[in-house]
């Protein structure tokens, strides 16, 4: 049995047609959970000893990503609100003199949505960070 750490997991924006072309977003310090259980919907009846179940629909529901605040990249974030996206959570990277480069070389999770972004609150010896939402439009598929 082997695992694998979250280093060199990226938030990913997909450009162009056919092909996409992606780009790191912005770095993130967390991502959320990549899909859901379905939900499950009873089909017991009166003669059965137990309740039995089939799988209904999953839930994908909005996905939060914590990144540190930059007013740049929060500047940049800001003028993708509202507009439909190709997005995508890359698992692996090279690194070369210290800096990785995603390369999506241990999974990708690749699936369409719009953003929003907004500072979070702050305290005594804290680090500045921002909260990028995304509201998922289609399924989460995995490659």
């Amino acid at each position: 049995m082997s695992a694998t750490s979250t280093y060199k997991s990226f938030l990913m924006k997909g450009t162009g047609s056919g092909t996409l072309t992606w780009a790191k977003l912005v770095d993130i310090k967390s991502f959320p959970d990549l899909g859901s259980a379905p939900e499950l919907l009873e089909t017991t009846t009166l003669s059965d000893g137990m309740k039995t179940f089939i799988l209904g629909l999953q839930n994908n529901e909005a996905m939060s990503f914590e990144a540190n605040y930059d007013k740049t990249n929060f500047a940049a974030l800001k003028a993708l609100e509202g507009t439909d996206l190709d997005l995508a959570v890359w698992f692996g990277a090279t690194v070369s003199d210290g800096v990785p480069t995603p390369t999506g070389s241990e999974g990708k999770f690749t699936f369409k949505g719009q953003l929003s972004v907004y500072v979070n609150g702050g305290g005594v010896n804290e680090v500045r960070n921002m909260t990028i939402t995304v509201a998922p439009s289609t399924v989460i598929v995995a490659s």
